[in-house]
């Protein structure tokens, strides 16, 4: 589920560089560029809804071949940016759009960026301001040096005065270049949505939106130091093209319109306050959404039984919602009833379209928790199954060891351990368990190299 969340680390490119390619201004400075120390949150729900969101954008601008992953990322801040081939999208965005629409808006223009190889010119531009900056200050040291040498107080508050201009140079000319990009990933984006057939009344309704929220947009002569162009300039500039797309007026589907507010409400739920789901909701206290976010609210305080009661009207309401079947696998298996939380979850993955890996994982949970020896052989080929096609749950890593623990191979439990460790970027740890379990694992087996090859595999 949504709450269950794990840090991946190692960072790529700078902070500057993830900033190039964010929707936003102000938050993005401090975005990291890969998952590097990133709060990751994996959910079958979002992460499905958010695919079909992107599918049409990306077949619209050429991706749908190039294997783009989208990373859910745990933060308030309305932000996306994009690294390499993945696009990370913060919970925040989510949270604050109203429609699928606006959120489409937010895919199309990541994907303006990638398709316009936004990355590779920018890693060539931080490359060419390293230069600039390093040949100003060695003249500017020169002058401050010469200066020093001769006595000028004059000469050496010019060789500074020569060093830090240099570097604001160079910022000046990344900052402005990255605007440039933003603007030109704004018009891509309507070209995509128009040929997906969305509407770009999203994209502008967000900047709009954006703008109300901005720092940048009341602070006076700042925009100009800011990486991107202030929200309501973009609203201004790509309203007009937005308008002329004959899909201006077209309406979001009506059922994206409740998974996305059903999203949005276990986002509330989850992430925030107690109560933040039910203030969102205020207008429309009557809605499945609402309802949903009470449920999790309910969960979560504590109060299993009520809770129970809760999921169950909404599973009576919407019996093919595999999602509501997935928080009453959650809700019981947090209370120690493996055996139940096992048969919903296994209704879940019957009712779930997209096949999802975390569904299937979580099942085997369950039977682990259970405490039945005779359901672990069970549960450990649906995790290991789930793992397959997923290394990066982390969490399925734990309950399988786990499941190994209780039929005694402690080597394949500590070898679950280690592949844990490895998967959240605590090599260290992940080298010391690997170190175990290959001790205890014959080297001709798979799992016996698998050990060895964490053991082995060179620090970054």
């Amino acid at each position: 589920m949504f709450r269950r969340i794990s840090s991946l680390a190692r960072t790529g490119l700078s902070a500057m560089a993830a900033a190039c390619v964010a929707l936003t201004g102000p938050v993005a400075e401090a975005a990291p560029s890969s998952k590097g120390n990133l709060p990751i949150v994996r959910d079958a729900e979002i992460e499905q809804l958010v695919t079909e969101y992107a599918a049409p954008l990306l077949k619209a601008a050429g991706l749908s071949r190039s294997g783009i992953e989208i990373i859910l990322v745990n933060s308030s801040d309305f932000n996306a940016f994009v690294s390499g081939s993945r696009i990370f999208v913060n919970t925040g965005a989510i949270l604050a759009t109203e429609t699928p629409g606006q959120l489409q808006g937010v895919l199309a223009h990541e994907m303006g960026h990638l398709a316009g190889g936004h990355q590779l010119r920018l890693r060539e531009r931080i490359e060419n301001a390293k230069v600039l900056t390093a040949v100003t200050s060695l003249l500017g040291l020169g002058v401050a040096a010469a200066g020093a040498a001769t006595g000028s107080r004059e000469a050496a508050q010019a060789g500074t005065g020569i060093m830090a201009g240099g570097t604001g140079l160079a910022a000046r000319d990344l900052m402005a270049y990255k605007r440039g990009e933003e603007m030109t990933a704004d018009r891509a984006a309507l070209t995509y949505l128009e040929r997906a057939g969305l509407s770009g009344r999203g994209l502008v309704s967000s900047f709009r939106n954006l703008d109300r929220q901005s720092f940048f947009s009341r602070s006076s002569g700042r925009n100009y130091l800011s990486s991107h162009p202030m929200p309501n300039d973009r609203a201004a500039a790509i309203e007009d093209a937005a308008r002329r797309s004959p899909y201006w007026d077209k309406p979001d589907d009506p059922r994206l319109v409740e998974r996305h507010q059903l999203a949005r409400a276990k986002i509330a739920a989850y992430t925030g306050s107690p109560g933040d789901a039910k203030r969102l909701f205020s207008r429309d206290p009557r809605s499945i959404a609402a309802f949903y976010g009470d449920a999790i609210e309910t969960h979560l305080a504590g109060s299993s039984s009520s809770a129970l009661k809760k999921v169950d009207a909404l599973i009576a309401a919407r019996p093919q919602n595999p999602w509501f079947a997935e928080l009453k696998g959650e809700i019981l298996l947090e209370a120690g009833r493996g055996a139940e939380a096992a048969k919903a979850y296994r209704k879940a993955t019957k009712l779930d379209r997209s096949n999802s890996s975390l569904l299937r994982a979580e099942i085997g949970q369950a039977l682990v928790v259970s405490g039945d020896p005779a359901v672990l052989p069970e549960a450990i080929d649906l995790i290991e199954e789930a793992l397959r096609r997923d290394p990066s749950n982390a969490n399925a890593y734990r309950f399988l060891a786990m499941a190994y623990g209780r039929k005694g191979d402690i080597g394949r439990a500590e070898l679950a351990t280690a592949e844990q460790y490895w998967n959240t970027g605590r090599l260290t740890d992940a080298r010391i368990f690997a170190a175990r379990a290959a001790q205890k694992l014959a080297p001709s087996t798979p799992a016996g190299r698998r050990a060895r090859d964490i053991v082995s595999t060179p620090r970054p």
